[in-house]
């Protein structure tokens, strides 16, 4: 019999291989995009549109390897920290996001990257519609599965019934089934374990190393975090404490 920790690193590779196989061509799109605005001098907003989702921002913000000017939206409403059913309520709220967006100061020209498991609920599709009426270039990364199977009237849907990968400029399909678990347990009738933060993950970090070789080639040193467990670290990481502090909200 296959452990189910066989079946859970089984599906986590073809997942992996699914969307490297499919989704060069957008990884390669976004990290463009990406490029592009950092090396105009701008900000990077990420907003991670749900209660696991928002980790998504976390991923890319004061990590080893990881870019610096990274602005995350990090939001209590949607955020565990503040409760976990609460997330739910907020991001199932038509109109929360609006404002956000602004008091976040983003800008025309900019480019902000939203993440979400699902691609459908208030949270995810009032960010992307708000961002694109103020003139961003929106990266959405989310999967179509579950966008494809929720009727129109879904309570987990925007009351548009739009799926963020319609909206946004660019979208990387990150591939993951419909309930988001993928292992079966003899005698239990529901999946188990989830993959979509691991999916968000890569996805994230793949256009993080493909925007550093796009900015390499256009002869600009890539703005890159270093760990401070390292030697060199602190120091390579001062200069952009002190250019970034107060730009980056949560710097």
């Amino acid at each position: 019999m296959v452990s189910p920790f066989y079946s859970y690193y089984a599906a986590i590779l073809e997942l992996l291989r699914t969307i490297y196989e499919n989704e060069q061509e957008s990884i390669r799109a976004a990290s463009e995009v990406v490029a592009s605005q950092i090396a105009a001098g701008n900000l990077i907003h990420v907003f991670g549109s749900g209660g696991h989702s928002a980790m998504g921002a976390e991923e890319l913000t004061y990590r080893a390897g990881g870019l610096v000017p990274v602005n995350p939206i990090l939001d209590p409403g949607v955020s565990l920290y503040f409760g976990a059913v609460r997330s739910t309520i907020v991001e199932r709220t038509p109109g929360y996001m609006s404002g956000i967006l602004r008091y976040y100061r983003i800008k025309s020209g900019e480019a902000i990257i939203i993440v979400n498991a699902y691609g459908v609920n208030a949270a995810t599709i009032d960010a992307a519609v708000v961002a694109k009426e103020l003139g961003l270039v929106v990266i959405g990364v989310t999967s179509t599965a579950t966008a494809n199977l929720l009727a129109p009237d879904h309570p987990s849907r925007h009351p548009s019934g739009k799926n963020l990968h319609e909206i946004v400029d660019v979208f990387v399909n990150t591939h993951v089934p419909a309930g988001d678990a993928v292992v079966e347990i003899e005698s239990f009738p529901q999946k188990v374990a989830s993959v979509s933060t691991i999916a968000n993950a890569f996805a994230l970090e793949s256009i993080v190393a493909e925007t550093v070789k796009a900015l390499v080639a256009r002869g600009i040193s890539p703005p890159v975090w270093m760990s401070a467990n390292l030697p060199g670290g602190d120091e390579n990481n001062k200069k952009f404490i002190d250019q970034y502090t107060g730009r980056v909200k949560h710097l």
